[in-house]
């Protein structure tokens, strides 16, 4: 058994866990970060690497109307594999009452600090911790097929634009100079100048190697089965082993498997996994231009990145429970979309395929902060899309909240009790 006042735990290690952790080790703080399975190989291992800070919440006025169109089909961007789930029937319920303009304008009034705050961070970290994480500020272009598509895209780079951001529409002749891999069936799209793409899985192991040269300890294989709680205090964490390890404080930042351990301390917290899937695809040599920007394919909702000499196509929300289980018919329908928006997609050749689970909150915003109704514990997850792009925001504000009492940042609007 370990015994520290001092000490921090933190429960997995992903992107948001290892952000979490750095912050708080180069601020001195003894760290000790729990994983079940290894470093980054879970959400953050297959992200989509586009850091998009004026990115909106998946709630938005008219998303019911259009997912419901689409819901229960198999080859849908959203999808719900039909079965009885209570608690998924309840978040979708809290989904539908949170698509509204009013509820759109609270969203985008707390996300975008966090984003800019956290887009500065990449910045920032890249020079000074010389991470080498194919890291690249050009910027994303977002491009449709339809002049409806291009419409509604027209209308929420207005909207991001009151928010300071700084996005760009286009024709299609001009994204297609911009970018040479986009086919003439491309009407137009908005690019995005704030924007960057990572390599998402070197990026978290590069930030957890910084980490630990800060004193941070990481514990891979090691999942933790209860919060170990005295008064109704976090006071540590006890593991599937049986193992107590003891501390003054515990980050939740477990992702979709933070449920559990929220449940069996009594909270309810409506967390849902929508699996993700990625391909990524090496370009054939003589299959035409290859893609140099970061691109997304608005009305299939996939991002295509360029990373280490291959460009990785992701997408998708589908809920079906917590499993790994890959539908082929819908990681294929990734390539196959990519296909009617590029000279490229056809032709590349698949080096890697991949699931995972992205942790959703109902209202699209994630849960930064201290759980008032269990003191010691701090909440981290809740991410959705945006667990990169909002990765060192929120390690930042996490070390403030524990060191400090009060993050630099205004988080009420991810208070982690907010249900």
């Amino acid at each position: 058994m370990q015994s520290s006042d001092q000490h921090t735990i933190i429960v997995g290690g992903g992107v948001i866990g290892v952000c979490c952790a750095y912050y708080l080790a180069k601020r001195g703080s003894r760290v000790t970060v729990l994983e079940r399975d290894q470093v980054g190989k879970a959400a953050s291992f297959g992200n989509a690497g586009s850091i998009t800070p004026d990115h909106p919440p998946i709630n938005k006025p008219g998303r019911v109307r259009q997912a419901l169109r689409s819901l229960f089909h198999p080859l849908s961007p959203l999808y719900v594999a039909p079965r009885p789930d209570p608690a998924l029937a309840r978040w979708l319920w809290m989904f539908r009452r949170a698509c509204t303009e009013r509820h759109l304008e609270h969203a985008m009034t707390a996300m975008a600090p966090l984003g800019r705050s956290s887009r500065g961070l990449f910045d920032e970290l890249v020079e000074t911790e010389k991470l080498s994480c194919h890291f690249c500020r050009d910027g994303y272009y977002e491009v449709y097929l339809t002049g409806q598509g291009w419409e509604a895209a027209r209308k929420e780079a207005a909207m991001v634009s009151r928010f300071g951001f700084h996005p760009e529409v286009m024709a299609g002749g001009t994204l297609r100079e911009r970018e040479p891999a986009l086919n003439d069936r491309i009407v137009g799209g908005v690019f995005h100048p704030e924007a960057a793409s990572v390599n998402p899985y070197r990026f978290v192991l590069e930030m957890a190697h910084r980490a630990e040269s800060y004193g941070a300890k990481f514990r891979t294989g090691h999942e933790v089965a209860a919060l170990r709680t005295v008064d109704r205090r976090v006071c540590g964490v006890e593991m599937r082993s049986g193992e107590v390890v003891e501390s003054g404080s515990v980050v939740l930042a477990g992702g979709a498997y933070s449920v559990p351990l929220l449940r069996k301390a009594g909270i309810y917290f409506p967390l849902q996994p929508a699996k993700g899937y990625h391909r990524d695809c090496i370009p054939a040599p003589s299959g035409g231009e290859i893609l140099r920007h970061a691109c997304v394919l608005g009305e299939s909702m996939v991002f295509c990145t360029p990373m280490d000499g291959f460009v990785r196509f992701a997408g998708t929300l589908e809920f079906s429970g917590v499993n790994h289980e890959i539908r082929r018919s819908r990681l294929e329908q990734i390539t196959k979309a990519s296909a009617r928006y590029m000279t490229t997609a056809a032709s590349a050749v698949i080096q890697s395929e991949w699931c995972g689970l992205r942790p959703c909150l109902p209202d699209g915003l994630p849960a930064i902060g201290p759980l008032s109704q269990l003191p010691g514990l701090f909440v981290a997850t809740g991410h959705a899309m945006m667990g990169l792009t909002l990765g060192p925001g929120t390690g930042k504000v996490v070390a403030e909240c524990i060191l400090d009492g009060s993050p630099g940042l205004d988080i009420g609007a991810f208070r982690p009790d907010r249900f």
